[in-house]
């Protein structure tokens, strides 16, 4: 019987390394599947801070899931990442696709936005998905602390309000420009999240 698994976790937890994981061990087994991304860093495939990556569909607001899906058959299993950025009816499609086709399907996302709120994607998982699991990689913040939160820092800055969706960079600060800002995203504990302390 096939199964909606939606793994979660902030930033750095090991999501895109996980999926990349399991599409290559049932793709070595000679299984058919589809790995599929959204808004990844690196354009149309998954990759992996590791260093590893692999070339994935891009899944766009008009793309129906279980078509792809049926489109493809026969398919055993469907991979994906960067689920956060799903829509909600994409989320309903990948429940379809487990229900009517019997495909595995491995969901991975970012549990919360850079606002400490649940993404629409994420939400509409957690709500159908049969397996919810928290990733057992934990990410720290500067202090040490478990971190909870994926802060956006614009300009040296915590922020809290703006558009759910920006691409900005996790390593340097002064890498990603964005119409004149610097945009990146840090990994803070709720603590430090809502002081927006950084730690500098």
């Amino acid at each position: 019987m096939a199964t909606l698994r939606f793994s979660f976790g902030t930033m750095g937890s090991g999501k895109s390394t996980l999926a990349l994981q399991i599409h290559h061990n049932l793709a070595s087994r000679e299984l058919y599947g589809l790995l599929l991304t959204c808004l990844d860093r690196e354009g149309r495939q998954v990759t992996s801070r590791l260093g590893v990556a692999a070339p994935a569909i891009h899944v766009d607001e008009t793309l129906d899931l279980h078509a792809l899906a049926a489109s493809h058959w026969p398919l055993h299993y469907m991979v994906c990442d960067e689920a956060q950025f799903y829509t909600p009816a994409q989320c309903d499609q990948l429940a379809r696709v487990v229900d009517d086709l019997d495909v595995d399907v491995f969901a991975f996302g970012l549990l919360t936005d850079f606002r400490g709120r649940l993404f629409d994607g994420t939400a509409r998982l957690l709500e159908v998905a049969d397996e919810r699991v928290p990733l057992q990689v934990e990410a720290r913040c500067w202090c040490g602390s478990r971190a909870t939160h994926n802060a956006r820092v614009v300009n040296g800055e915590v922020v809290y309000e703006g558009e759910t969706v920006m691409v900005g960079d996790t390593e340097d600060p002064s890498a990603q420009r964005l119409f004149g800002d610097s945009v990146r995203y840090e990994l803070l504990c709720r603590r430090h999240f809502r002081t927006g302390e950084l730690g500098m």
